[in-house]
């Protein structure tokens, strides 16, 4: 299974230069845990809900007054819509993180969670049982090798 078969394209977004308010007025209303960070339309972070909460303790400042840049990541992971499911879990577990930003020929084009993969993990375990079942009697004479 590919990425692009459990990835949301429905991506919610702020710019860099936005405030965390904005930031979490989006996730709230889309009922997302992160936004994503662009600058000038180009992703360039991401904010989750942690974050979030991070940077008001860490700051005392009501979420109004804290740059998003300051709360984002650093740097932006993202896996190809072309790549399997199992080459992204691995690629969240490297890098410790549960979201994923899914980019082609660098434009943002979905972004794929843990809790997308959750909702997926039925059809991932039919697939690798699919693949790991040998070709049996049946397989073959649809094939046309029996007379």
């Amino acid at each position: 299974m590919l990425v692009e078969d459990v990835m949301e394209t429905n991506i919610v977004t702020c710019e860099i230069d936005a405030t965390l308010r904005v930031a979490v007025e989006r996730m709230l209303r889309a009922h997302v845990g992160s936004v994503i960070v662009t600058k000038e339309g180009n992703p360039t972070g991401i904010v989750t809900e942690t974050d979030t909460l991070l940077a008001g303790y860490r700051t005392e400042q009501p979420f109004g007054e804290i740059p998003v840049r300051s709360a984002a990541s650093g740097s932006l992971v993202t896996v190809e819509p072309t790549r399997t499911v199992r080459s992204a879990i691995q690629l969240m577990r490297e890098e410790a993180i549960k979201k994923l930003p899914v980019v082609e020929d660098l434009d943002l084009v979905g972004i794929v969670t843990m809790t997308d993969i959750t909702r997926h993990y039925g059809d991932i375990v039919r697939e690798i049982h699919d693949l790991e079942r040998p070709l049996g009697r049946r397989e073959w004479a649809s094939d046309g090798l029996e007379e």
